[in-house]
This record gives structure tokens, C-alpha cells and sequence, in this order.
């Protein structure tokens, strides 16, 4: 069996364009060589195939007869190639495919919908899927490869992920509208001691960060229930239970209800981030949809 020829697409593209120009000095100049390096590419060629392809005297440049046969084949087989890439460039800047995003529950509830919106308007040719799962399901999901990137909250880190900082997000103070809190225009931490909390439970990543900031202001929390939803927070607020301690992004309040949101202040923020693998490379696709939510408001409260 003969051994493959040890030849290169620079030393191929490099014999085309002497063959074409019949000088080695202007070809050098066509492709962004020296002389010398272009005349090294030529010799190296003629080597490897055992054959003679140009004759060069100190006036002009000539091909020979195998020179002439190769001429013809190789820049058939350099257009089929060059047209292979275009069209592989082509279809990543077309930016097609399916992209699978995994987003702690407030994060999908509403920043979500509006990039996928988003992303109908913009990239109709992506496939944008949706996975709404606790903060911990999200970075398993991230880490394991099941989806191509995550929505956490954060301040996050892990050496293994990449941690994009997207957007803050402060918290407020949800009551009846009738409850004595509810009548000011904002309120203090330290005002929900003695208050009966209705609060998310700790798959959220928001309840570590609440409790670190009540603890902070003095706050000793009379927790009365500890749920999964925000909906179902809503409904115990409401029907009494007790107020609680949400994250804007866990907004809009139900429509028709005797629910107020207003701000405790000091502010205090969360933020919002994106996250992936560090040791993959997202695709044309994935990367139009880290863009998209990349792009969202500083804030949460900008939202509209």
C-alpha cells in the first residue's frame, strides 16, 4: 500500500496562485508571503510528489505537463472545498437549530417569555426550549450537558461554570392591602420582626439571601409557612396568613387582588446570571440566545 502524500492546503492554494500569476514574487503578494516562503511551498510540493511542476527561469515562470494536469484538478477540488466552508459558515450565521435553556422559577416566569418572544421576532429559525426547575436542578442540568445554558440567581460561582452577570434584582414587601405595613410608600427590614412571614422555601435561590439580609437588620423571622411557588405565596398572603418577602421578579401580583408590593429599603440586591460550561463551546444558535438575554434591563424594576 502506497503512504498518503504529506501535502497541505497552504502549499496547494500556494502552487495555484503561482501557476495563476506566473510569478512567485506577485503570488507572494496575492496571498501575504515572501518570495522565499512561497518558493519553499512550491519545492516542498514538488517533494512530496516526486515530481517536477514549474520551470522557472530568471524571466519568466512556466508549468510543465504534470503541472498543467494538477492545475486542473486541484482548483476543482479547492472550489469544492472552499464552497463546503461557505456553506457551513453560512448556516452558523443563519443562526438554526434547537437551544435548551434551563431558568430558576422567577427567572422563567417572566424574563423568559419576553426572549423567546425575542427570539420568534429575530432568529425564526432557532427552536428555543424551555426548562423551569429549582436553582440546583437548573446547575445540574448546566453542568451534566442536558441543556446548553442556565438562568441562575446569583451571586454564583463554580469552577467549573462560566458566570455571566445579567441583571440586579432587589426585594420587596407583598401584604394585604388593608394590613397596617401596607399603608407606606416603603418599609424598613427591621419592620417585619413580630410579622408572620410567608416565605419561599429554600430551593429558591432568593431564601438564602432574604434570610442573610433579615439576620443583617436584626430581624429575628417568624416564618409561618415555606412554599415552592410564588403563586402559592400569593394566595396565603391574601387570604391572611401573613405577608411576605419576595424578589420583584417574582411580580406582577395577581390581577383583581387585594395585594400591595412596595419596597424594603435598604435596597437590597440579588442578581440575575447566566451560566455554562467552561470547557464547551455554545453553538451559532445558543450563543444568539445568551445574547438575547444578555441584553435585558440593569435592572429588574426597568422591566416593563
Amino acid at each position: 500500500m502506497n503512504a498518503p502524500l504529506n501535502v497541505t492546503l497552504r502549499q496547494l492554494r500556494v502552487f495555484i496562485e503561482v501557476s495563476r500569476l506566473r510569478s512567485f514574487s506577485r503570488a507572494g503578494d496575492e496571498i501575504g508571503l515572501t518570495q522565499s516562503a512561497v518558493s519553499r511551498c512550491v519545492r516542498e510540493l514538488e517533494g512530496e510528489i516526486g515530481l517536477k511542476l514549474i520551470d522557472r527561469t530568471t524571466r519568466e515562470v512556466q508549468l510543465t505537463d504534470v503541472g498543467v494536469d494538477l492545475v486542473g484538478t486541484v482548483s476543482r477540488l479547492l472550489a469544492d472545498l472552499d464552497e463546503a466552508l461557505r456553506e457551513v459558515r453560512d448556516l452558523g450565521q443563519q443562526r438554526r437549530g434547537r437551544v435548551i435553556v434551563a431558568a430558576s422559577p422567577t427567572v422563567a416566569c417572566r424574563l423568559m417569555p419576553r426572549v423567546i418572544a425575542s427570539c420568534l421576532r429575530q432568529h425564526p429559525l432557532i427552536t428555543l426550549s424551555l426548562r423551569d426547575d429549582v436553582q440546583s436542578d437548573v446547575v445540574r442540568k448546566v453542568k451534566s450537558g442536558e441543556v446548553d445554558f442556565g438562568v441562575v440567581i446569583g451571586p454564583f460561582a463554580a469552577d467549573e461554570l462560566e458566570c455571566q452577570p445579567v441583571m440586579t434584582d432587589s426585594f420587596c414587601l407583598v401584604a394585604r392591602r388593608d394590613h397596617p405595613l401596607a399603608q407606606e410608600r416603603a418599609a424598613p427590614w427591621a419592620a417585619l420582626a413580630g410579622q408572620r412571614l410567608v416565605m419561599l422555601d429554600y430551593a429558591s435561590g432568593s431564601r438564602p439571601i432574604i434570610d442573610a439580609v433579615m439576620q443583617e437588620h436584626g430581624v429575628d423571622a417568624h416564618v409561618v409557612q415555606e412554599l415552592g411557588h410564588s403563586a402559592t405565596v400569593f394566595g396565603l398572603v391574601e387570604a391572611g396568613v401573613g405577608v411576605s418577602v419576595l424578589p420583584w421578579l417574582a411580580l406582577p401580583l395577581p390581577a383583581e387582588s387585594s395585594l400591595v408590593a412596595l419596597p424594603l429599603e435598604p435596597r437590597a440586591e440579588r442578581t440575575v446570571e447566566l451560566v455554562r460550561r467552561r470547557d464547551r463551546s455554545l453553538s451559532p444558535a445558543a450563543e444568539s440566545v445568551w445574547a438575547l438575554i444578555a441584553g435585558l434591563p440593569a435592572r429588574a424594576e426597568e422591566l416593563e
